[in-house]
């Protein structure tokens, strides 16, 4: 009797619980393999394009799509769908990089303000406060106005505005746990605020964490295309989805070069939707109330 009881125990454990809850979520699989296959393809763009994405080609400027050129070029010959491959390293690196300061920094400081209470604990929450109290985007282009746009400067920039959700998030589970016996009794023992993040404070927050690290990646991504195709992302001749879109600022290209704008439009649009599908998903499988 033994015997069989544990594996049923072992079926209903909470990491194959929550497994088969975001099985159980279409959209999320879907998005799950979407991602999947936009990585490997941002991998092996090369092999795949067949292109230099910054090999220029005048004499084919702003081709249609052909067999040579699948989705055309632009303005000065380039392979559209070479950079638009290449334009996902980016794009998918902005997005994961911002993402993990973020969780990195709204983990540390949520878990201490929580642990320490007291003023610490008014001094992050004030912080955060300020944090989401001004326009992201706003602040955002003025920082890169005033030390000049960069890929790291953006990174650190967009990662830096998204801690506060985390923060708070990681926060709330430290002040549930830490009147907790066991925490107490380790408290007790001498442990001290850094264990006591690493052996219990983290841990348990890492599932909502990892929800609110896929959102933050899903709007990393898209803010990243709005500073890039206002000029203050990722300057040319790299390619970044954002500024393969600032050929769409021309009425004459949105009427009769449609293959310049829709490509990198869609792969913005599609990629951020997966993504949040992937954090729905993820929201349902780490929630306790969801039907096993």
């Amino acid at each position: 009797m033994t015997a069989v009881a544990a594996p049923a125990a072992a079926g209903r454990s909470p990491a194959r619980a929550a497994l088969r809850r975001f099985r159980r979520h279409p959209a999320a699989l879907v998005s799950l393999v979407f991602i999947a296959l936009v990585v490997l393809a941002a991998i092996f763009a090369r092999p795949l394009s067949g292109h230099d994405p910054n090999a220029i080609d005048l004499l084919n400027a702003r081709s249609g799509p052909s067999g040579a050129h699948l989705l055309g070029t632009d303005s000065t010959g380039r392979d559209v769908l070479s950079r638009l491959l290449f334009a996902g390293r980016i794009s998918l690196g902005v997005g994961i990089a911002s993402a993990a300061i973020a969780v990195v920094v709204g983990t540390l400081l949520g878990s201490i303000a929580g642990l320490l209470g007291g003023w610490v604990d008014g001094l992050v929450m004030r912080l955060a406060d300020v944090f989401m109290s001004f326009p992201s985007l706003v602040v955002i282009v003025v920082v890169a106005g005033i030390l000049g746009p960069s890929v790291l400067t953006m990174v650190i920039a967009i990662g830096l505005f998204q801690w506060p959700v985390c923060g708070r998030i990681v926060r709330g589970v430290t002040l549930s746990l830490r009147e907790q016996e066991f925490v107490l009794a380790a408290r007790a023992t001498g442990a001290g605020p850094l264990w006591l993040m690493r052996k219990h404070i983290i841990p348990a927050a890492l599932p909502p964490v990892s929800v609110v690290a896929t959102l933050a990646v899903a709007q990393a991504i898209a803010l990243e295309a709005t500073l890039s195709f206002l000029g203050l992302g990722v300057q040319p001749p790299a390619a970044s989805w954002g500024n393969m879109l600032t050929d769409a600022q021309s009425l004459t290209v949105i009427r009769s070069e449609p293959w310049l704008w829709l490509s990198p439009g869609i792969a913005v649009a599609l990629t951020v939707l997966a993504v949040n599908f992937i954090g729905d998903g993820l929201r349902d499988a780490v929630d306790p109330r969801s039907a096993s």
